[in-house]
């Protein structure tokens, strides 16, 4: 009787929340929040392809400030996206705010045993087997417990505070050693994290060990000895097959009691990550997973979890389409934990695609057989850039061979997309790739490192930077900024860029002017806001550190700003930093710039030669986003 997870379930209590989507289609990460369901809606700047399903967040939590005023079902639409799109739900349960969110081998261990206890973890058919009819005394059912969240977000269009908080509930199970699995959604900007056991009514304080964006995995921890007692942790089970039996457990909507939903597997294949913007596989299965779902497991037969409930797929046109994430996404995560004592992520390769369906395209490009990807474009950030040319064509991926529609062979009579071998690897590692450049073969060596997104995602620790020059607020371009500030605010150039810009060398950001604090030191620049700022007296900005550098080392008369569109804004320096603390005091503003920026400026890049031309401006065109023979490795 297999438990069917529910994807980020929360259960969502009162006002509806909007999410931010990190993928192309939009997916709901079923969250259950105190106020209200929350649909994610900032899409994924850099999607793979048009493929991706849409996925929301459907968690129970608090209202936003800027969310409250959003249709909580509103989609925003990307370029060259078809009107049959919807949006996926996280399943989590939030009980304040919901989720804020934004494509393997199969042996695995428990996380952070000790070596000689490690193998009562391990797969283990003959001992977890469960009868039909007995599920309610299962004793692994004793291992899910349920999360309570208070989140406390950062307010990215006044970025020296914070919004108000609100809380979230969802689901998470025990793994040994004191640890707890969720989704990292449930616990997205927490402050405080309690759970509680089933059967029991005390709530004991979790603390936050590491957390996945790009996977949506969180690893807690509970220092109660009271709280374990009796425990049995769960084990992780092997990648289950097609129409396999799934059974779902999780603490979602309609009710404080566990709940158990039961499906089958109905696919296996490399998806979206609604909250993380990636793609790694993903376990489809038709059990319901509601809000509050999230970060439950899921169960085969034998009572092995097989996975971790986190979205479902909303869509008029299908119903009963639920994800889990599966134990091979786990244990990578585990793993990267336990040998870099933090999570550093999954890597990329850093190129853009193209299926060699065509026998002509194949023949003008000199391979032979019926195999290869075409490389189209190569990230300036990855390792690949060094290594690989557009024009080449890859044709194998540590000796396994690609085939022309991106695809490799997978388990017997399966294939799946070429990312998945990308997603098996953990930073740092070196694959060796068989290409084909100008007709001859040769074999060559890429270090995989994660990918340098331009706009990110998720802000790291949290808190944005910020820097206020006389009344001027300017701060790095994100997409939580940009669904808290609206897209119609932003502007289509901005918001072009946005989407679809690589990021031409690592810690390059795109700054803007998000507002103006009038006064008299900036008159006539009250209106402006949410514009890019190039140059500051002449120089080319690099990211809003540099920028913070530039002005505190500024002893010219005045201060030149140069806009987008050859828009200047000059300040006398004296009389502006004359004003500034005046300023600060008049609006409530504890420091006028934030912590981040106290610290030395270390210029990466060296010298300005490598960015004076085409700054920032390497962009995607919408064909590539939109278009199915393309896809992002």
């Amino acid at each position: 009787m297999a438990i069917a997870v529910a994807h980020c379930c929360f259960s969502v209590l009162s006002t509806t929340v909007k999410f931010r989507y990190s993928v192309s289609y939009h997916r709901r990460l079923a969250t259950s929040t105190s106020t209200s369901q929350a649909s994610l809606d900032a899409l994924s700047p850099k999607a793979t392809n048009d493929k991706k399903r849409a996925l929301k967040s459907c968690s129970s939590t608090s209202p936003r400030k800027f969310n409250v005023k959003k249709d909580p079902v509103s989609q925003k639409k990307l370029p060259g996206r078809s009107k049959d799109e919807k949006s996926s739900l996280y399943a989590d349960g939030i009980s304040g705010r919901g989720d804020m969110g934004r494509p393997q081998s199969t042996g695995f261990k428990s996380f952070g045993t000790q070596r000689k206890d490690r193998e009562e973890f391990q797969l283990d058919l003959r001992e977890q087997q469960v009868e039909p009819g007995n599920l309610q005394d299962a004793t692994f059912l004793n291992a899910v417990v349920k999360v309570y969240c208070t989140h406390t977000a950062p307010d990215y269009s006044l970025p020296w505070q914070k919004q108000r908080q609100f809380t979230s509930t969802g689901s998470a199970f025990m793994i040994g050693d004191g640890k707890l699995l969720t989704n990292a959604h449930c616990v997205e900007h927490d402050t405080q994290v309690k759970v509680k056991r089933r059967g029991d009514d005390t709530k004991y304080v979790a603390k936050v060990l590491a957390r996945g964006v790009d996977c949506d995995i969180a690893l807690l921890s509970v220092e109660s000895k009271e709280f374990w007692r009796g425990a049995e942790p769960l084990r992780l089970g092997h990648l289950p097959g097609l129409q396999d039996a799934v059974t779902v457990v999780g603490y979602p909507l309609g009710g404080d009691t566990i709940s158990v939903t039961k499906g089958v597997v109905s696919r296996i294949e490399v998806t979206s990550y609604a909250h993380g913007s990636s793609d790694l596989l993903g376990i489809q299965i038709d059990a319901a997973i509601n809000p509050g779902n999230s970060g439950g497991p899921a169960f085969n037969e034998q009572g092995e979890c097989i996975g971790v409930a986190f979205q479902v797929y909303r869509s008029e046109e299908a119903e009963n389409i639920g994800y889990v994430i599966p134990t091979t996404v786990v244990s990578h995560f585990l793993s990267d934990y336990e040998r870099n004592g933090k999570y550093t992520g999954f890597p990329c390769l850093g190129v853009l695609l193209q299926k060699l369906e065509n026998p002509a395209l194949r023949a003008c490009l000199h391979v032979q057989s019926n195999e290869g990807v075409l490389v189209r474009r190569v990230e300036p950030t990855s390792d690949a850039n060094n290594v690989l040319k557009e024009g080449d064509v890859i044709v194998s991926f540590d000796d396994v061979h690609v085939g022309s529609e991106g695809t490799v062979p997978f388990r017997s009579n399966e294939r799946i997309a070429f990312r998945y071998l990308i997603s098996q690897k953990f930073a740092g590692d070196v694959a060796e790739l068989g290409i084909v450049r100008a007709g001859r073969f040769m074999k060559v060596q890429v270090v995989l490192n994660r990918r340098v997104h331009l706009v990110p995602y998720h802000i790291d620790g949290g808190q944005p930077s910020y820097l206020i020059i006389a009344g001027l607020v300017f701060t790095p371009l994100s997409e939580p900024l940009i669904e808290e500030e609206c897209e119609d605010s932003i502007g289509l150039k901005l918001l072009a860029k946005a989407r679809y810009s690589l990021a031409r060398f690592k810690g390059e950001q795109i700054v803007i002017l998000s507002q103006v604090l009038a006064n008299e030191v900036n008159i006539g620049y009250e209106d402006m806001g949410n514009q890019q700022v190039l140059k500051f007296n002449g120089i080319r900005i690099k990211n809003i550190h540099h920028l913070a550098h530039l002005v505190a080392c500024c002893k010219d008369k005045y201060l030149v700003f140069e806009f987008e569109d050859n828009y200047l804004a000059v300040l006398e320096r004296e009389a502006a930093m004359a004003a500034s603390s005046r300023i600060l005091k008049d609006y409530g503003i504890p420091s006028e710039k934030s912590d981040d920026l106290l610290e030395p400026y270390v210029d990466s890049l060296g010298d300005n030669q490598a960015i004076e031309q085409d700054y920032g401006d390497s962009p995607v065109s919408n064909l590539e986003i939109g278009f199915e023979g393309l896809l992002w490795a």
